[in-house]
């Protein structure tokens, strides 16, 4: 248990809905492990937005400064080091043990609410399965245990019963009826994610096969779709365009295995004795890059296809990796591409995202990888844009005639407009005309009035700069 630390974290979140400054600085804790090489593992979750991280050994009184060398938010594990070689004395980094077996015993050691020192809560392992992790609504191998998880849990091991760690503790489940669910990040993909840092220098991330499926246990279907009695798979509904698999994939193929293992009617895979696991759990246990050899039925015909698996590119991010959001202001009308933390920061009730966000939120998928959703969020009230005032998170689809594929072109096409007119074209046929030179000499005021730094964001200002736009 000495090598099991308490983590605090100061974090300073960007305000979304106002692009142009930060949220009020918060603290939490939580809890970490210390791991070979002078590392120690915990959730991204647990680090995410940091200005400075903190860690405290069980045996000090000593609070150390921490570097966080890489965050996966896929996998909602970060990793950090501490430069003070007084933090190592002492410390002998945890073992990691295999995959545990159902009904095997586990305890989860933390730092919890409740109270300071450390805490250790017992249990078995109740289901093995393909999850959907919250930090990224990623679907990876994932343990559930009724060992109590509590807040400041987050990023504890959990031990087996020869001490050796067989998982991280990172979410739980909280519902009426329900009662000690809680969740581990098992050691496949704690070492994925290792491997894949000392391999690179960085994480790259859990590659994904970039289509939509659709089950195949219909007997009806599977005659429709020329599939033979013997012959199992899954049937392809969409390929993501910006996916390396969309140049051999195709809608209504029928995947019949991947990497030679046959993927049944219902997306599973053999997994253990007796035991089935959902086909994404072979994915995941690639990098980003690898190869892998499909087998899919094609207008009747078994086909096979090598593949480099990749991530493709979200049309709406689920994060933003530290930055701050990007906007770009012009005559009051504020300009921004969606992200998930924007509709969370501007409809905390999902069910309160307009129709058309929500759709794509849910369903579209970029077809370029430089496409963004770009949309008016606001509009700051002033003379120049009297009557445009209820424009709000509507999506700009034209800028004089030309389409909008991301904020920056929006940005190149609206600072080198010479023409008499900013003609803006918005969905639900809505438009905005404005007076090109009074436009632009407005933005100035109004973005003073309404104390905001600049009329665009840094990362903007530089891509601009750069393309020699403006000076």
């Amino acid at each position: 248990m000495d090598a099991v630390v308490k983590v605090f974290c100061t974090h300073t979140e960007p305000n979304f809905s106002l692009p142009w400054q930060m949220k009020r600085p918060y603290s939490s804790s939580s809890s970490g492990v210390v791991i070979s090489g002078r590392r120690v593992l915990t959730n991204a979750h647990s680090v995410e937005h940091y200005t400075q991280v903190k860690l405290k050994k069980r045996s000090s009184d000593t609070k150390y400064l921490a570097t966080v060398l890489a965050i996966g938010t896929e996998c909602d594990i970060a990793m950090l080091t501490v430069n003070d070689d007084e933090f190592w004395e002492d410390v002998v980094p945890v073992e990691f043990g295999s995959l545990p077996a159902l009904q095997d015993a586990v305890a989860v050691v933390g730092y919890p609410i409740g109270g300071d020192t450390i805490s250790v809560t017992s249990g078995v392992v109740s289901r093995i399965e393909i999850l959907s992790y919250s930090h990224d609504s990623t679907e990876l191998l994932g343990i559930q245990v009724d060992a109590a998880i509590n807040n400041g849990n987050s990023g504890g091991p959990a031990f087996n019963n020869k001490g050796q760690c067989v998982g991280i503790a990172f979410q739980c489940l909280k519902d009426q009826g329900v009662d000690n669910i809680g969740y581990v990040i098992p050691t496949p993909v704690i070492t994925h994610f290792i491997t894949d840092y000392e391999k690179s220098g960085q994480y790259t991330g859990f590659p994904v096969l970039g289509i939509e499926w659709q089950k195949m246990e219909n007997p009806d279907l599977r005659k429709a779709m020329g599939m033979k009695p013997d012959q199992k798979g899954i049937r392809v509904r969409r390929v993501e365009p910006t996916s390396l698999e969309s140049c051999c994939l195709k809608q209504s193929d029928i995947i019949l295995s991947f990497d030679g293992v046959n993927i049944a009617n219902d997306g599973t895979v053999p997994f253990r004795n007796g035991e089935r696991i959902g086909f994404s759990y072979l994915i995941s246990q690639k990098y980003t890059g690898q190869k892998a050899v499909i087998k899919v039925l094609r207008d009747n015909e078994v086909v096979e296809f090598s593949t480099n698996l990749s991530i493709p590119k979200r049309l709406m991010p689920l994060h933003i990796n530290g930055r701050p959001p990007s906007y770009y202001i012009v005559a009051g009308f504020v300009f921004i591409h969606v992200t998930i933390p924007y509709l969370q920061s501007e409809f905390p009730n999902v069910m309160d995202t307009p129709i058309k966000l929500l759709e794509k939120q849910l369903h579209a998928m970029a077809q370029s990888e430089d496409e963004q959703l770009v949309i008016v969020s606001q509009v700051l009230v002033a003379d120049i844009n009297i009557g445009y005032e209820d424009i709000v998170n509507t999506q700009v689809i034209s800028f004089n005639g030309k389409p909008v594929n991301n904020l920056k072109s929006l940005v190149q096409m609206v600072e080198e407009c010479n023409e008499e007119y900013l003609t803006f074209d918005l969905e639900y046929q809505q438009i905005v005309v404005l007076e090109t030179k009074s436009a632009k000499a407005a933005t100035h005021d109004i973005v003073r009035k309404n104390c905001i730094a600049s009329a665009m964001s840094d990362d903007l200002k530089a891509e601009i700069i750069k393309s020699g736009t403006i000076n």
